[in-house]
């Protein structure tokens, strides 16, 4: 297995349009890197500039020590899962995850240990005599999976492989996939716009916006500590709550509906600075304490979602969202007070989006 190395790449399409805007990225061998954003922010291309399916505008990709720009996609000793499979329908199970060794020469007896190896840790025995349209959706991806394993390349690619199946069976695959990589300790880049993909699966989640990376970093670091706006409402579901808000003094935020608490110490920022507030649903309480920093909040209507509840409502005009547990009890009346424990309060610049935590929020 191998690194793979970015180095300020960049991809511009004729006529001028950036897909990719000078990534610089250090994917570590053995990593299950997912890279995650919505459409068109430029994560499948940066994807296949990897593969060699795209070229490279400017910059350096690297596997292992490598420099690939120039290097042919079959040279570059890595194996790609597509979205639609790609499988070629008239062959077997068996033909299709052995075509690309035989197709280098490799020996029949280590063609056939190899896929062999594959099909059990797949569970694709019972199915190698089959050809792709006897197969359900989780299975074609399967045996795209199992040739991609067969190539024992130096790392693996994955664009949207799960795209195309329901929720259940795209849930269970999720799992074959994490499973898979805990044996072969592979190193994987998977691209997802599904952020529950990204959280499960990975090892380091790279979160791209309009074709550059807003934050990378372990999926838990990501979630509670957002670098960005952008990251802190696309990472998490339902989606962090966000409230304008002016800095009253020393770890207080003033907002419309009320007045919260902050960790002054995470976010040094100075009083009377306007700033964005944010607010995971999951981190607001319902409290009766009325000494204690909190919210005003009327509710409009509740998401029953089966373990929680999603209530909806306003903080003075502004939206707000908070969650409850379906076993607690929902008080009857719609006027109620809601707070948050100071170190769930995140606090953003109003006009860059950026976390304003650490030495960012000084005042220069």
């Amino acid at each position: 297995m191998a690194s793979v190395t970015l180095e300020n790449v960049k991809k511009v399409y004729p006529g001028g349009v950036e897909a990719v805007k000078g990534i610089t990225l250090a994917i570590p061998d053995g990593s299950f890197t997912v890279l995650l954003g919505p459409s068109g922010c430029g994560k499948s291309t940066l994807l296949r500039m990897i593969a060699g399916l795209e070229t490279v505008t400017d910059g350096v990709i690297r596997i292992g020590a490598r420099i690939v720009n120039n290097i042919e996609p079959a040279e570059r000793d890595i194996a790609m899962v597509f979205q639609n499979y790609a499988l070629y329908p008239h062959m077997t199970v068996w033909d299709n995850m052995a075509y690309g060794l035989k197709n280098r020469g490799t020996p029949k007896p280590e063609i056939a240990r190899r896929v062999t190896e594959a099909a059990r840790l797949l569970e694709l025995e019972p199915l190698l005599k089959r050809r792709p349209r006897q197969l359900s959706g989780g299975q074609r991806q399967r045996v795209a999976m199992g040739r991609a394993i067969v190539r024992e390349p130096q790392a693996f690619l994955f664009d949207e492989p799960l795209s195309n199946l329901d929720a259940k069976l795209r849930a269970q695959t999720r799992i074959e996939i994490r499973r898979l990589h805990n044996r072969l300790k592979a190193t994987s880049v998977f691209v997802t716009h599904d952020q529950v993909e990204a959280m499960t699966l990975a090892d380091l989640v790279v979160v791209m916006n309009q074709g550059r990376i807003e934050q990378a970093g372990a999926p838990l670091d990501v979630y509670r500590f957002p670098a960005t706006r952008f990251v802190a409402t696309f990472i998490g579901s339902p989606a962090m709550n966000l409230l304008r808000g002016r800095i009253a003094g020393p770890g207080r935020v003033e907002l419309e509906g009320g007045l919260l608490a902050f960790d002054a110490t995470e976010f040094p920022v100075q009083s009377g600075r306007e700033v964005e507030v944010g607010i995971r649903p999951e981190d607001l309480v319902i409290t009766a304490n009325g000494e204690e920093p909190g919210l005003s909040f009327s509710r409009e209507f509740v998401e029953e979602l089966g373990a929680t509840r999603l209530v909806h409502g306003n903080a003075g005009s502004e939206p707000l969202s908070f969650t409850l547990a379906a076993s607690a009890a929902l008080p009857k009346e719609t006027a109620l007070r809601l707070t948050a424990p100071p170190g769930a309060v995140h606090l953003f610049d109003c006009d860059t989006g950026l976390s304003l935590r650490g030495n960012l929020g000084s005042e220069t």
